[in-house]
């Protein structure tokens, strides 16, 4: 059984809080700045789904071989800290130069210069997310007080998803900036320097042992060359864990979906609540996105935190995605045109689905690796999480792709200011219907999901039986 010694300070944390507050931010601000590639750089669908699906890719990619990079280092800082460090500031610094576009400028010169300033980007993001997300994995094997740390953590990141939406009223507000590319491109400023810093502070607060005499492999040109087929050789042992399987998936499934359609909040309000008339809809879709997030952060984190403990993290997963879909199944009734408010009561319901996700399944993969431990003599949070991230990334580039072809194939133009009605029509039913289904899916991948708190507990005692036998 787990004691007290097993218990995190809460500085430590809210360090880690903070690395996942930047975490959150750059992908929540991406989320509204895109708007402006396709209403104010002229974008058409295509591109959008192009400049969203091709770095994830390249994202999803990087991520397994900065794993094994950050499972195998040696050194007197242990084998996270100087990656989040040196990540996050590629990260802030790509952030910034990517959203310097000028409407100026031809339609194919933007295109490409921000698609190759994404990679940079995200190479940036993988450098920094994948050692640190391992970093929360490590901070304790107690079964609760993992979902302790992960709830404060994304407690405090939830607070990206509350600010970040409040730049669509600056971005289009006249007495601000005179037009949308020229707020992101100083608006990009602010965030990259700001959460570059946040994403910082676990690499200076959260300590490590040392690494330097452990028997790693050696991290050569050749040897990172040739651990491709360990990578390929672990993505197959990973996925050869059950439990594991069933959080990958589950997941991508619940994440991706609402990340194919969150976009099309802005639009939605605009064109259908609003008739097109961004000024008039006002900080509408910024209250969607902030009033929301304010909910996840104050009842739906700590509800679901509370019922992990009460009725074991499975059952609390189950619950909050069903309420998600009645949150969903809400919103389809309650985007009224001229009574915009009515949204919000659907609002409570909807975030129990992305709120409760990672707080529960950041934990549940915690758990997860000490059965790999138990099975494989192996320490691997750096492989497990990039690939559980890898799912997350890649689907959320098949998201990013998704959602520039619904856009097509609905007939949306953000040229027009009146859109057809089948265009709007189209985009509130993947709205509600395509959250929904992946929703549903989820469920059922976990309706069976067996690593209970007892199942842990026994693992963990197992684990330290064989470490005071060595």
């Amino acid at each position: 059984m787990s004691t007290i010694a097993n218990k995190v300070p809460l500085g430590q944390k809210i360090a880690f809080g903070l690395g996942m507050l930047a975490n959150q931010m750059f992908p929540a601000v991406i989320g509204i700045f895109i708007v402006v590639l396709v209403k104010d750089l002229g974008f058409p669908g295509w591109m959008w789904g192009v400049v969203s699906l091709a770095p994830r890719i390249f994202d999803a990619i990087t991520d397994p071989i900065m794993g094994y990079i950050s499972d195998n280092t040696k050194s007197r800082w242990g084998r996270r800290r100087q990656y989040v460090f040196i990540g996050a500031i590629i990260m802030g610094i790509a952030f910034i130069i990517m959203w310097q576009l000028f409407r100026e400028s031809s339609l194919d010169y933007n295109f490409w210069y921000f698609l190759l300033t994404s990679f940079l980007f995200y190479l940036g993001l993988t450098i920094f997310s994948v050692p640190y997300v391992a970093m929360g994995y490590e901070m304790s094997d107690d079964f609760h007080e993992r979902t302790s740390i992960m709830a404060v953590s994304q407690w405090i990141g939830q607070w990206a998803w509350v600010i970040a939406p409040w730049f669509w009223v600056i971005m289009y507000d006249p007495e601000w900036y005179p037009s949308a590319d020229v707020a992101v491109r100083e608006l990009a400023i602010w965030v990259g320097i700001i959460f570059a810093i946040c994403a910082m502070v676990p690499a200076i607060f959260i300590k490590s042992r040392s690494t330097v005499n452990e028997d790693y492999s050696p991290l050569t040109l050749k040897n990172i060359g040739g651990s491709l087929k360990e990578i390929g050789s672990n993505f197959v042992e990973a996925f050869k864990s059950v439990p594991f399987k069933k959080l990958c998936f589950a997941t991508f499934f619940v994440f991706n979906a609402f990340n194919t359609v969150a976009s099309f909040t802005f639009f939605i309000i605009v064109y259908y609540l609003f008739n097109g008339d961004a000024t008039a809809a006002g900080i509408w879709p910024t209250l969607f996105g902030s009033i929301g997030a304010l909910v996840t952060t104050f009842l739906v984190i700590p509800i679901v935190a509370k019922m992990s403990k009460v009725l074991g993290k499975k059952k609390a997963f189950m619950v909050s995605q069903g309420v998600s879909v009645i949150g969903y199944i809400m919103l389809w009734f309650l985007f009224i045109p001229g009574k915009p408010y009515m949204f919000l009561f659907a609002l409570p319901f909807f975030s129990f689905g992305i709120g409760g996700l990672f707080t529960l399944m950041m934990s549940m993969t915690a758990d997860v690796i000490d059965l790999d431990e138990l099975k494989t003599g192996k320490r691997r949070e750096g492989v497990f999480g990039a690939i559980y991230w890898w799912m997350v990334k890649f689907g959320f580039g098949i998201a990013g792709g998704l959602s520039g072809t619904i856009l097509t194939v609905i007939g949306f133009d953000s040229v027009l200011e009146v859109q057809p009605e089948g265009a709007i029509t189209g985009l509130r039913l993947f709205f509600s219907g395509l959250p929904i289904v992946g929703t549903l899916l989820a469920m059922y991948i976990m309706r069976n999901y067996d690593l209970t708190e007892e199942r842990a507990n026994e693992i963990r005692a197992e684990l330290d039986q064989r470490k005071t036998t060595i």
